[in-house]
């Protein structure tokens, strides 16, 4: 699918915010109903907006905003985790990330941010930045590796763990 075209900021704060907000109200009506443990997140272009933005709610209910994010910077180490994804929401797939990685974004200002993330947070920023640039968690798998259904998936509810 396709790239999601940044926004002019600040002179598109606007329509950033207007994103942002349907983004942010569309989280919070699907954490209503599923429990998302392990953090959530959401990319425009999954609520058919192709604007590159994209909310994290983190395990611990703080939301980060992700506008025209872009990794700059990710360790060589990684880890194989199970992803799901609300656009195919009973499969859940065994997605290798980087351990920690650094984002350049912008706030509604236009002013360039560099944020790092690791672990469990930097697989859902690595998630929804993929969602930005038109790819999906399936595309990431290892070649031969097939997603799971949900129903045999042992990990709802759970945090990922790290050693």
């Amino acid at each position: 699918s396709a790239v999601a075209r940044p926004f002019d900021l600040p002179a598109e704060a606007e329509d950033a915010r207007r994103v942002v907000a349907q983004l942010v109200s569309t989280l919070e009506r699907v954490g209503q109903v599923h429990n998302f443990s392990k953090g959530m997140g959401l990319a425009a272009p999954q609520i058919n907006i192709g604007r590159a933005a994209a909310v994290i709610r983190t395990p611990g209910g703080e939301m980060i905003t992700l506008l025209n994010p872009r990794i700059c910077d990710q360790s060589a180490e990684m880890d194989e985790q199970y992803e799901g994804c609300l656009s195919f929401f009973g499969l859940r797939g065994m997605v290798p990330r980087p351990l920690a990685i650094e984002v350049e974004h912008q706030d509604i200002d236009g002013k360039i941010q560099l944020t790092a993330f690791e672990r469990g947070l930097a697989r859902l920023v690595c998630h929804e930045v993929d969602h930005l640039l038109g790819t999906s968690y399936r595309a990431r798998m290892r070649p031969g590796v097939e997603p799971i259904p949900v129903s045999k998936y042992k990990g709802t509810g759970q945090q990922w763990t790290y050693r």
